[in-house]
């Protein structure tokens, strides 16, 4: 790690050879497909070269990167999904489950007193970091948490769970355009993204419903119902 700043406020004893825990998610802002966490316990040494922040490298560069973390006997993986169900639920929200999903990516690898570096899915990185240690620590090994925005930009470890992340969540989507192939590309599940629009509008079009892959609760799937409902109205 590069910072000397300790989890939740001191100092730390960071050492290219000391092993720690990176975590990052991925898809928090989809309204197609799961968020996914990911987690890597490593020594920043043994991370391959080349490992930056996900949304910095090439989808074949990343699909290459995470198969080495993978792989790498040097290297410990966890990975958590949050599927659309769990999204909608009413119960919840995106902050929450961001704190459950890399909690429940770390505690899959952690060994008791572990340090854990965290990119910070909160205003308030500190409140991050207590809850995702929160959680990790509840019922598993205890483990220190330090939460930073853009982590993924500083720690090798965090870089290389954004890539594993992002890896696992853009095969998941890849995996609906099999699976809703009638229906056109899917797109990357972004609502900024023309192709995914144009995906839900045939969608519904075509059943009168959303697909379940898609997040109901999401200002874009509710405009893609209503604009259909519209336009179902002006055919009388």
């Amino acid at each position: 790690m590069t910072d000397d700043r300790d989890v939740e406020g001191g100092a730390t004893d960071a050492h290219p050879d000391e092993v720690a825990i990176g975590t990052d998610e991925a898809g928090k802002g989809p309204v197609l497909g799961p968020m996914v966490a990911a987690a890597v316990r490593a020594a920043p040494a043994r991370i391959p070269d080349g490992v930056d922040d996900s949304k910095r490298l090439s989808p074949a560069t990343r699909r290459d990167l995470a198969e080495a973390l993978r792989t790498s006997p040097d290297v410990d993986v966890g990975v958590a999904v949050v599927p659309t169900e769990r999204i909608d639920d009413p119960e919840t929200d995106m902050n929450s489950l961001t704190v459950a999903a890399h909690a429940e990516a770390v505690a899959a690898i952690a060994r008791e007193g572990d340090r854990v570096v965290a990119d910070a899915g909160d205003v308030s990185e500190s409140r991050f970091a207590r809850r995702v240690r929160e959680g990790a620590s509840d019922g598993g090994p205890s483990v220190a948490v330090y939460a930073e925005h853009g982590a993924d930009e500083t720690y090798p470890l965090v870089a290389a769970a954004s890539v594993v992340a992002k890896v696992e969540r853009d095969a998941r989507i890849e995996a609906l355009d099999d699976e809703f192939a009638e229906y056109g590309p899917v797109g990357s599940g972004y609502p900024s993204d023309p192709a995914t629009r144009e995906f839900l509008r045939r969608y519904v079009e075509a059943t009168g419903e959303l697909p379940d892959c898609a997040r109901a609760s999401w200002s874009t799937s509710e405009e893609v119902l209503a604009a259909a409902e519209q336009s179902g109205l002006s055919e009388f």
